[in-house]
């Protein structure tokens, strides 16, 4: 479990592959902050990018880490295949402040940016989501962006899907990734885990009688 604030900026160093076809995933080498790796150790859970990943190796003089990534991983995620920056985010621990909200490290869907420019000292982002996850998008709502916590501030159903709006505060792009989005760039999108639960409990099908059963 995860909270969308992060915790450090890493860098995708090596991408090997674990075989030679489609069905083989993809050995990563994640490249991190000085002191970064000093709490973490073999089958911790971090996320990246948004996306909840097993650390398999762990070199604290080098300053990096990997992690196996599947193939069915790599076909429902974006950016984590090739060398470039990362957001990173160690597992919530009990005794942590939810400063975010509730993310699961769960990828629901691949979003598209549509616009990524500055407004007074801060920047929109406007993101094109799949159309299956424009209900659970909601004005002042929460959205996980790459593994950061960020709240909406508008949505817009189009043909093509649902169109929402975040405003960057200096903090974050500093301190996160999301500095090196730009137009057209795929992103990792998590649904608040609040609206999936009550998207199922109100759903077609859902009856007092089969829960009973």
């Amino acid at each position: 479990m995860f909270t969308g604030i992060i915790t450090g900026v890493g860098r995708i160093g090596a991408v090997h592959d674990l075989g030679s076809s489609s069905q083989h995933g993809k050995r990563i080498t994640v490249e991190v902050p000085a002191g970064y790796l000093d709490d973490v150790g073999l089958g911790d859970s971090i996320a990246l990018n948004g996306a909840c990943m097993t650390v398999t190796t762990v070199d604290a003089a080098r300053r990096s880490f990997t992690f196996d990534v599947s193939a069915e991983s790599l076909d429902k995620t974006s950016g984590l295949a090739e060398p470039g920056p990362v957001n990173l985010e160690k597992a919530l621990r009990a005794h942590d402040r939810l400063g975010g909200h509730i993310v699961s490290g769960h990828v629901d869907g691949i979003g598209t940016v549509t616009r990524f420019a500055p407004v007074g000292e801060s920047h929109e982002l406007r993101i094109l989501a799949p159309a299956a996850l424009a209900k659970y998008l909601a004005y002042k709502g929460s959205v996980t962006v790459n593994g950061v916590s960020l709240t909406v501030n508008s949505v817009r159903d189009t043909g093509q899907g649902c169109e929402l709006s975040i405003n960057l505060i200096p903090h974050t792009l500093e301190n996160t990734a999301l500095h090196a989005l730009h137009d057209g760039a795929r992103v990792n999108l998590e649904i608040d885990l609040i609206a999936r639960y009550v998207e199922r409990m109100l759903g077609e099908g859902v009856t007092a009688a089969r829960v009973a059963a």
